[in-house]
């Protein structure tokens, strides 16, 4: 197992991100999450990397919350994780820069 202890991993959670980890086009990513998780599942990943990525550019909460239509309560979470959780969205973010 990794370095990061993480409050997930076990052997069934690697062998999820094994899976999409073997993903190699934007298509094969619509073609698993479209069969792995429902239409609002799918929807609230999208909004919560749009937050993420609009609280980076230091947008406000509100203009965020008419943009995305998040509620405040998520996107104070998803702050919060920005700024002490595992990095994991500033990972991201930085690689899609």
């Amino acid at each position: 197992m990794s370095e990061h202890n993480s409050k997930l991993e076990s052997k069934d959670m690697d062998f999820l991100f094994e899976g999409i980890l073997s993903l190699q086009t934007k298509e094969e990513c619509y073609r698993f999450f479209e069969d792995i998780c429902t239409i609002n599942e799918i929807k609230a990943l999208e909004q919560r990397l749009q937050v993420a990525k609009m609280l980076r550019a230091k947008r406000t909460y509100l203009d965020i919350a008419s943009t995305t239509g998040a509620s405040t309560a998520t996107i104070s979470r998803i702050n919060r994780a920005l700024n002490y959780g595992n990095d994991g969205y500033k990972l991201i973010l930085e690689r899609l820069k």
